[in-house]
């Protein structure tokens, strides 16, 4: 088989399939070095590049990106942020069952998010499914004004009985309770919508082909948590003040005129944006990598006649280059017979036991993103209690400043305010100098970047251990073990050994 020969389809036009390698050493080398330098490479003379299919604005839609997920952001955190004092105070439940029902809503609108991805990788795309979801956030969060404006659907106030030693304070009747769960039911349809979609919506925007495109989306992302962070300081201080100090239905109303303010300037940019189309579900080719991979697990392990197909999948989407990881999944990808290729279309005639490389190497993101997602379970578990436990807490303690008292719900602004200091200092301070030192185009890696703080010492050239006979070699030989983990670590030791030099 030859290194890179397409199969030709019907009226000898070229298919736009490659199958890499073949039976030689030669071959199999030219085809490995092939998927190599595969990214972002059409292997036909058809498929153009998608820097001159499509226009990308990059910057000039981010005011309308980020100015949705903005006000997005301040509809929705201000409307949740104080829910559990809601609960209790307006609702009158018991503060484990308030805690209950709390925790019960986000858990649903964290899960919502797996279907919301589903769908829009499916059938609705990126698009429409962040605009439906903050059309169903906006609706969720009138219903939930509603709740607390009309007498009618909520309960009513406590009443002093025994010359006010007791108090007597009436449950939710079911259609108040209805009405409520209506409202999070909106918030969570929309939250499913928009949570897994609009980072990676901004993201599109920018063309991942070119310097500049890749260059914008990493300050893309550090600016969306820098306006994410500054939406919840926001939310979390000025309307949790005015919910507690004004009245609850002003307080959600505030979020709600400005979730319609974030609707409109997301559609006010349609014409702007670059829109992926749907194709199937990332779950549903991490399947069929799996499926394919064991129907294959007694082909050689030195194959290499693996199948790449130029006509699967968006052309916004870049191509993946093939890794050395996770080996026995590139069997799915192995063709062991001709026959298992349509030549009319070029794609696999059974997709349950063959896959391009493509799927294979998008699988291979998936199980690598793995244990840093396992790593935050129990840090999540512990945040959850925040905006609980924590509020529950504050509310009876003694929060004046002064003549000023801090509502209990804004004590989970805290952590928000060091991030709102820190994102900018990196985006414009660290990752420029990080740039020159390492060469990279994203200055240093996620994981370097998590790492840093204990992986690189504060002496890095010198230490009175290592002045002293004794424990000089034993640490010389520590620093450079460590040094050698990290290219970060090497450069900044080198960075700092030259100031310390010029001293």
């Amino acid at each position: 088989m030859a290194p890179s020969s397409p199969v030709s389809g019907a009226g000898g036009q070229r298919a736009g399939v490659v199958v890499i390698g073949g039976g030689d050493p030669e071959a199999r080398n030219a085809g490995e070095e092939a998927i190599h330098k595969s990214v972002a490479v059409p292997a036909d003379d058809d498929a153009l590049s998608a820097s001159e299919e499509v226009r990308y604005r990059g910057w000039k839609t981010m005011p309308f990106v980020i100015g949705n997920e903005t006000f997005e952001k301040l509809g929705s955190i201000g409307t949740a942020a104080n829910l559990m004092m809601y609960l209790t105070s307006v609702f009158h439940m018991a503060n484990a069952d308030a805690a209950m029902a709390l925790n019960a809503f986000s858990g649903t609108t964290n899960l919502a998010t797996v279907l919301g991805a589903f769908a829009s990788d499916l059938c609705l795309g990126r698009f429409a499914t962040v605009g439906i979801g903050c059309v169903s956030t906006f609706i969720g969060m009138i219903i939930l004004t509603l709740t607390a404006a009309l007498p009618t659907l909520h309960p009513s106030p406590c009443s002093a009985e025994d010359g006010g030693r007791h108090h007597y304070c009436a449950g939710a009747t079911r259609l108040q309770m209805a009405v409520l769960v209506l409202s999070f039911a909106f918030i969570v349809a929309g939250a499913g919508g928009i949570r897994p979609c609009n980072l990676a919506f901004g993201a599109d925007q920018f063309d991942p082909r070119s310097e500049a495109g890749r260059r914008g989306i990493n300050s893309f992302f550090n600016w969306y948590y820098f306006t994410f962070t500054i939406a919840v300081c926001v939310s979390s201080t000025a309307i949790i003040y005015v919910q507690t100090n004004l009245s609850w239905w002003v307080g959600f109303a505030v979020p709600a005129a400005l979730m319609l303010v974030s609707c409109a300037l997301f559609f006010a940019g349609t014409t702007l944006y670059v829109r992926v189309k749907p194709e199937e579900s990332p779950l549903a080719g991490i399947a069929r990598v799996a499926v394919a991979a064991f129907r294959k697990r007694r082909v050689p392990d030195g194959s290499k006649s693996l199948f790449r197909t130029t006509r699967h999948g968006s052309q916004l989407v870049s191509r993946l280059p093939y890794t050395d990881q996770f080996m026995f999944l590139d069997k799915a990808a192995v063709v062991v017979h001709k026959s298992e290729i349509d030549e009319i279309s070029g794609l696999p005639k059974d997709p349950w036991r063959l896959c391009s490389v493509q799927q294979v190497e998008e699988t291979k993101c998936v199980l690598r993103v793995l244990p840093v997602w396992a790593t935050c379970i129990v840090y999540y578990v512990a945040f959850a209690q925040t905006n609980t436990y924590l509020v529950l807490q504050a509310a009876q303690s003694d929060c004046r400043l002064g003549s000023f008292k801090v509502p209990p719900g804004s004590f989970t602004v805290f952590p928000m305010l060091v991030l709102t200091a820190w994102v900018p200092l990196y985006d414009r301070l660290v990752l420029p100098w990080a740039r020159r030192l390492t060469g990279r185009e994203d200055g240093i890696t996620l994981l370097s970047g998590w790492a840093s703080a204990w992986r690189c010492p504060p002496w890095p050239c010198s230490s009175p251990a290592s002045s002293s006979g004794g424990g000089a070699t034993t640490t010389r030989a520590a620093r450079s073990r460590r040094s050698r983990r990290s290219g970060w670590c090497r450069s900044w030791r080198r960075w700092a050994c030259r100031r310390r030099s010029t001293r």
